[in-house]
């Protein structure tokens, strides 16, 4: 398969880095040779540096004959530019990133497909789909669902009061028949630990779980964690992210965004029904508390700067906020994440290149979920042809060392299996995976 990718940034790094897994033809595009090099150093591609809505770019990339063609630069109107351009020079299927969420419209993203834009994403818009997930189970840190919720992988940080603390795993009572609930993962500072039966839960452990959907509220016992009644959510930002997550969160809750720009909260005003927009500098903490920061449960702190975000939200956990969110654009910090002391740090870039990457996957990987700080992934494989996996129990397959099937989805029901389990043509199989496992793991889903 043959991809063009538009902007070597984080999104189309990070796009090139899922999609060359499976050794994909990819030629990245950017005008920049710094980060070209860089990704050329890191990644098995091409690169070529120019604009991708030239003509001449395009055609030294051989566009005519690409499968695929994502345009996912900062720029808006040169993704849409390049797209159109490259579905008219030949490229089967494209892409375009853009920020107007009235181009996300359902009449005017027909108006795009005519024009030879198959898919519009918003890394902005799928940012805040994640915050309404995340405050809706407000309990963990982490949450990701596949095929629509059959399986959820959940992350939490355990702190001094989880009953887990002590206890080794072997203790845990995951081995109950009837409680479909696992452990994937242990987080330790800046250790990756795939557990054992002899590994003991530790106080700021950050664990992440898989399990049935409907075993959440179980789950939430067994960690040591209430359901907390959500009412006051506070914005930090009123820039377009904060705008748009107070557009979403202010139909079920009592939504407050500070922003320091007096004429942006004259704007705020005008465009939010149910929102109390309040003039205040970000840095100015005591007058944040008075003006009813430290009575929120939820905290967003989406500035467009990571820094700010981050002292924010651990300014507002000392003052006794629930659940704090930072937004970040770094991927070092989101490789942290846990160590920082922010329940919880999204990335608008990466979660964009996730999203993208299920859309545009055909084959065996149905989607790749990365976990924030592990180095390691959530690897979905459909089985829909006949492959030395099937129809022989787990046990007797030579899997990879560092990587092993957390979940299988077979029509509508999940299943959390054992070595006796036999996979089937058509199953969804959930894999977890260090990254150096992931070259040999390929070979026995082809």
């Amino acid at each position: 398969m043959k991809i063009i990718i538009a902007g070597a940034g984080d999104v189309g790094f990070h796009l090139a880095q899922l999609l060359s897994i499976e050794n994909q033809d990819i030629i990245l595009i950017d005008s920049n040779q710094d980060v070209l090099d860089y990704a050329a150093g890191h990644l098995d591609l091409l690169t070529l540096k120019g604009d991708a809505t030239s003509f001449e770019v395009l055609n030294r990339a051989n566009v005519q004959n690409a499968d695929l063609f994502l345009a996912v630069t900062t720029l808006e109107n040169s993704n849409l530019i390049s797209c159109i351009l490259a579905k008219k020079l030949g490229a089967k299927q494209t892409i375009a990133r853009v920020n107007n969420p009235e181009y996300l419209v359902n009449a005017n993203k027909e108006v795009f497909e005519k024009l030879g834009i198959d898919l519009l994403i918003s890394p902005r818009q799928l940012a805040v789909e994640e915050i309404y997930r995340l405050v809706k189970q407000c309990s963990f840190t982490d949450v990701f669902d596949f095929e629509e919720g059959k399986i959820s992988v959940t992350g939490v940080t355990l702190d001094e009061k989880s009953p887990l603390i002590g206890l080794s795993l072997i203790n845990f009572p995951h081995f109950a028949k009837d409680l479909d609930i696992r452990v994937l993962v242990i987080l330790r500072s800046f250790e990756t630990i795939i557990p054992s039966g002899d590994t003991v839960f530790q106080k700021n452990d950050h664990v992440y779980f898989i399990s049935k959907k409907e075993k959440i509220k179980i789950l939430q016992q067994l960690i040591g964690k209430k359901d907390k009644a959500i009412k006051n959510i506070a914005i930090l930002g009123g820039n377009a992210q904060g705008f748009l997550a107070a557009s979403m969160l202010e139909k079920e809750y009592r939504v407050t965004i500070f922003e320091k720009d007096k004429n942006r909260c004259k704007e705020l005003n005008e465009l939010l029904n149910n929102t109390l927009v309040i003039k205040a500098e970000y840095s100015d903490f005591e007058s944040l508390k008075e003006d009813g920061l430290g009575k929120s449960d939820v905290f967003l702190a989406l500035t467009d700067n990571s820094e700010t975000n981050i002292i924010a939200c651990l300014t507002a956990k000392n003052f006794g906020v629930y659940k704090t969110i930072a937004q970040v654009e770094s991927k070092i910090y989101t490789h942290m994440s846990q160590d920082i002391g922010v329940d919880t740090l999204i990335n608008k870039k990466l979660i964009a290149a996730n999203n993208i990457f299920r859309f545009v996957r055909k084959g065996s990987v149905k989607a790749i979920t990365s976990l924030h700080g592990v180095d390691a992934e959530i690897i979905e494989f459909s089985l829909e042809k006949d492959i030395k996996l099937l129809n022989k129990p787990l046990k007797s397959i030579n899997f990879p060392k560092n990587a092993f099937i957390a979940g299988v989805i077979r029509d509508e029901d999940s299943f959390l299996p054992n070595g006796d389990f036999v996979l089937i043509k058509g199953d969804k199989v959930i894999v977890f995976t260090l990254s150096e496992a992931i070259p040999e793991l390929e070979l026995l889903f082809l």
